[in-house]
């Protein structure tokens, strides 16, 4: 009988741990720990929307790195219940999914109601940092801001953004991340019809100049002084308590877009649509539409197709940033002054403070790209010079921006440098110019071992080239619909992308720049 008693014991206690295994095995897989800031503002910030379901969700590419910084379990996110939140077929416990309302300056013009056409934020979780992060879908079907639009997203821009915002944080810029590529299952017509899909995007914020425009274009200034101090309260904290917290914050977003834009200019990144619904008060990229990597360097390159007048070309950039700054301060006026007029002179002065502060940002970027470290020695002004005239050798030689500088190395060492890299011809005055080059940094007493770890840590191997981004699009458009999930181009080019200062063997192809016949010409927005 105690025999007996003993065993039913153990059976027992066997079942009861088997239940609670699979009860810790249920907490595991539904520990994503939402939270939902953005709610404490008012209802008309937003709203509360399901994600569209889509016919036949499958995994295109789940970033790892990604879901372990924020706290998100591999093995979770990989299993059926993951893809189901991944695709928004399912809401988690937490998650109270909502589409935010925004305006903007479009090309320019005043757009008095934008919003989340084709985006639905599912919520914040915190990460390893003690950090907050906003999970967003892309391409999940149509809200009450799509005016007209479908809502959904193909697989081409979805795979560009990933692989895009993926490059740009390896390269260290501040951006919007990629956690997960999702294909639908379903058709997306726009030229033709196209294989639908999904991005699951990070951010610290989606907050954008244009939010704040909204409010104030209906003269809603309670609704103003709300979300600055929500995003006082989220992003810039120590502003908290500061008696002139609405000009510290103009101040601190005015800063960090000028460090932005300035790692933009230094990569050869052109956005394409820097309207102001597009630019982020956090200092993030956001909004990859028919954004590329400038192969020939040329200052006035232009990709994206909407982008008839030049607006956005790339030596624009830095010029444009001010103008969307100007409004942003606009809305904040009242916030900062009784009078909203005696607040202008105080706001001018901080916008004024972009040019000053990109420049520095710029030029220490830029005079690390020929070796030389940034320092606050009379060099400095020589040195900007000697850089200005190697980019002007670029211009005139149309030689590719990336190669041309990579090639630095291949100067200062004697190494050969291939053809193939379309790098300035060995002219007089490229002779000249290096020969400069050298003459200056044995002025500077620079060693060479400090100079080349500079040329190193400062010019990538690799960057995501528009028309390797064309061909992995076309191939796994391709691939879908001949019913093949083959995604192997865009993982090699993802992976390659995000180890950007590193020797990667056989990469030769991505290295190179496009042939004639492969050249991207124009880029285009997904809607």
């Amino acid at each position: 009988m105690c025999t007996k008693s003993y065993i039913f014991s153990i059976i027992i206690i066997r079942n009861i741990v088997s239940i609670l295994n699979k009860k810790s095995s249920q907490l595991k897989q539904d520990s994503i720990h939402f939270s939902n800031s953005y709610l404490t503002l008012p209802d008309d910030f937003y709203t509360k929307i399901k994600p569209r379901i889509p016919s036949k969700p499958a995994v295109v590419n789940i970033n790892a790195a990604l879901a372990e910084e924020l706290n998100l379990p591999l093995d979770y996110l990989n299993s059926v219940k993951g893809l189901d939140f991944l695709s928004g077929s399912k809401i988690v416990t937490g998650s109270d999914p909502i589409a935010t309302v925004y305006a903007g300056h479009q090309f320019g013009h005043f757009s008095p109601q934008l919003g989340d056409g084709r985006a639905i934020l599912l919520g914040e979780v915190i990460d390893k940092r003690n950090k907050r992060f906003d999970i967003q879908l892309k391409g999940s079907g149509r809200t009450p801001y799509s005016r007209g639009g479908d809502g959904n997203a193909a697989l081409g821009p979805v795979l560009r953004e990933y692989i895009v915002s993926e490059a740009m944080h390896a390269l260290g810029i501040p951006t919007t991340r990629s956690l997960a590529a999702i294909s639908t299952g379903d058709k997306v017509v726009r030229e033709r019809i196209l294989p639908g899909a999904l991005l699951v995007r990070v951010a610290q914020s989606h907050i954008r100049i244009g939010t704040f425009e909204f409010f104030a274009a209906r003269g809603r200034f309670n609704d103003v002084a709300s979300l600055a101090d929500y995003s006082i309260k989220r992003h810039f904290p120590k502003l908290k308590d500061k008696k002139d917290k609405y000009l510290g914050l103009l101040n601190t977003i005015t800063l960090r877009q000028a460090k932005l834009i300035a790692k933009w200019m230094s990569v050869g990144f052109i956005h394409g649509v820097m309207n102001t619904d597009n630019m982020s008060i956090s200092g993030e990229t956001i909004d990859y539409g028919p954004c590329a990597f400038m192969d020939e360097y040329d200052p006035d390159q232009v990709y994206s197709s909407i982008d008839h007048q030049g607006r956005y070309k790339f030596s624009n950039q830095p010029k444009v940033v001010p103008w969307n700054l100007s409004r942003l301060a606009e809305t904040m006026l009242p916030l900062i002054a009784k009078k909203p007029e005696e607040a202008v002179p105080e706001a001018q002065k901080i916008i004024e403070t972009f040019e000053t502060n990109y420049q520095k940002f710029f030029e220490k970027l830029m005079v690390r790209k020929i070796g030389v470290p940034f320092s606050k020695s009379k060099n400095d002004r020589k040195v900007f010079g000697h850089l200005q005239k190697f980019l002007n050798i670029l211009k005139d030689q149309k030689a590719d921006y990336t190669n041309s500088f990579l090639t630095l190395e291949n100067h200062l060492t004697g190494k050969i440098i291939p053809k193939a890299y379309s790098t300035p011809d060995l002219n007089t005055q490229m002779e000249l110019w290096l020969k400069d080059w050298i003459s200056m940094l044995n002025h500077m007493n620079l060693d060479k071992k400090d100079v080349l770890k500079n040329l190193k840590v400062s010019n990538p191997r690799i960057i995501p080239r528009n028309h390797q981004i064309e061909k992995i699009i076309q191939k796994s458009v391709f691939n879908i619909q001949k019913g093949r999930l083959d995604f192997t181009a865009f993982e090699n080019l993802t992976r390659v992308c995000s180890n950007p200062f590193k020797q990667h063997t056989n990469a030769d192809k991505l290295i190179l720049p496009p042939l004639a016949s492969e050249k991207v010409y124009e880029t285009f927005c997904g809607t």
